[in-house]
């Protein structure tokens, strides 16, 4: 019996198009591990018109006035806000999230950064002008940089495609989008619906895989390119982008050290740290999946953790008590799945270390103790539900295993002492620093990393001007 596949298609110029030379790829639910739909495989031919669409669209959209693009951006927050229940539908066929955790989790928050990017869009302001030579005004515009080609990871494919289009579009760009290979199915139903407010043109996506990617971030007429997703990637996407000196945002991969000092309030932290280290399967690049616990309470903190990995539930998505569902794809219950294979003879799974079930890509709350530094799980991302724990004797040693990684995206400390918890803040070189609490953000404060995490910030006035160029305008007074 052959299963009815759905068939997905480009969104380019305002229309929904198949590619140019009709190849596609199969998607499949990972709930199921069998293929849903088809997407297009887009080509060289496909790019072209995506971008050639955003070009066009650029010097009306660009001329626009803030109140204009405010007005309208708030009209897509509206409307995703409307059909949340859509967008969560089509969002849990592409990941296996849970249903009522992305409702909860991930629609709200959508909607609260694009609002506030809809109000950034009316602060695009130079300093002010003045005389800095005599006979001469000086002033300062703040300007679009044109077309912004931007790649969407599979982890959050809706948050994250929010991240890259809301600033960019609220600063007078236009946008040619490619979602995962993996996960294109809710960036083109919100497609549908920006593309039902917006002038055509302005918002475009393109499917396809990592020839696609490569064949955005190569063409000639992207100003900028924004990618969120591995180290290996981000390399590439910089040597390519720099033969044409293109304007690059990166946000690459993490692994977040989580400091837990013998003063910490041990039950407080074992609930925020299961719960940072296990949402969305652990795929998330800020997850604190990497622990580091004062040796005197080493004992005590493993244990009360590995008894929380065995009451933390994966599952369906229908199932309310999940806390998160399966791995995205075969490759990736592969990764993981290996890392934990390979431990070191030192190391020791005080939960989980094992697939659930045979149908999907489902894997069980891990913890595993008993780490070395140079270990391989300690040194690289696993991106699954696997949380690790080290022993540590002082603050000195804490800080310099935390920061003994190449990764430098997020952090947290646990602590009473405020003085500690401060210096920790200084000494992390993190983009980011929790202090007893692991994960939360906010569209008013910058997220990104430092390292080989990346540059560029996403969220706040800093993502907003990350995709603005600052011009200088002189004139004579005496002219």
């Amino acid at each position: 019996m052959t299963t009815l596949l759905r068939t997905l298609r480009n969104y380019i110029g305002g229309e929904y198009l198949a590619a140019a030379d009709g190849q596609t790829i199969e998607i499949v639910n990972p709930v199921t591990g069998e293929s849903y739909a088809t997407s297009p495989l887009s080509g060289r031919e496909d790019v072209d018109a995506a971008m050639a669409a955003a070009a066009a669209a650029f010097p009306a959209w660009r001329d626009t006035t803030p109140a204009e693009r405010q007005r309208l951006l708030l009209k897509i927050a509206d409307a995703f806000e409307a059909r949340a229940g859509e967008l969560v539908a089509v969002e849990s066929e592409n990941t296996g999230k849970p249903l009522g955790l992305t409702a909860s989790e991930e629609v709200p928050p959508m909607v609260d950064q694009i609002r506030f990017f809809a109000g950034a869009a009316r602060l695009l302001e130079g300093r002010s002008a003045g005389e800095y030579m005599d006979g001469m005004t000086s002033i300062v515009r703040r300007e679009p940089v044109g077309v912004c080609a931007q790649v969407a990871p599979w982890n959050y494919p809706m948050l994250m495609a929010v991240w890259k289009f809301a600033p960019a579009l609220a600063a007078g760009n236009t946008v040619v989008l490619k979602p995962s290979d993996t996960t294109p199915a809710s960036t083109l139903l919100m497609a549908a619906i920006i593309g039902s407010i917006l002038p055509k043109g302005v918002f475009n996506v393109v499917c396809g895989d990592r020839d696609t990617g490569n064949l955005m971030v190569e063409h000639p007429t992207p100003a900028m390119v924004s990618i969120t997703g591995s180290v290996r990637a981000g390399r590439q996407v910089a040597e390519s982008a720099a033969r044409d000196v293109k304007r690059v945002h990166l946000e690459l991969g993490g692994k977040a050290p989580v400091v837990v000092f013998a003063d910490a309030d041990i039950a407080q932290a074992v609930e925020g740290i299961s719960v940072a280290g296990f949402f969305n399967a652990g795929q998330d690049c800020t997850a604190a999946t990497r622990v580091l616990v004062q040796e005197s309470v080493h004992d005590e903190f493993v244990t009360a953790l590995a008894r929380a990995a065995t009451g933390t539930k994966t599952g369906r998505p229908d199932d309310p008590d999940v806390l998160y569902g399966p791995l995205n794809n075969a490759n990736q219950l592969t990764q993981v799945s290996g890392f934990i294979e390979r431990l070191p003879a030192h190391a020791k799974i005080e939960a989980g270390g094992h697939r659930v079930g045979n149908k999907g890509y489902f894997y069980a709350p891990t913890v595993v103790s008993g780490l070395k530094q140079d270990d391989e799980i300690i040194q690289n991302e696993v991106f699954g539900p696997v949380i690790t724990v080290q022993s540590f004797t002082d603050e000195k040693q804490a800080v310099e295993w935390a920061n003994g990684v190449d990764y430098a995206l997020a952090s947290s400390v646990w602590t009473k002492d405020h003085a500690r918890a401060m210096r920790m803040s200084k000494k992390l070189d993190f983009g980011c620093v929790w202090i007893n609490t692991h994960i939360p953000l906010v569209a008013e404060m910058p997220h990104g990393g430092f390292k080989q995490s990346g540059y560029g910030k996403d969220l706040s006035a800093y993502g907003f001007e990350d995709y603005t160029r600052i011009k200088h305008v002189m004139t004579s007074l005496d002219a």
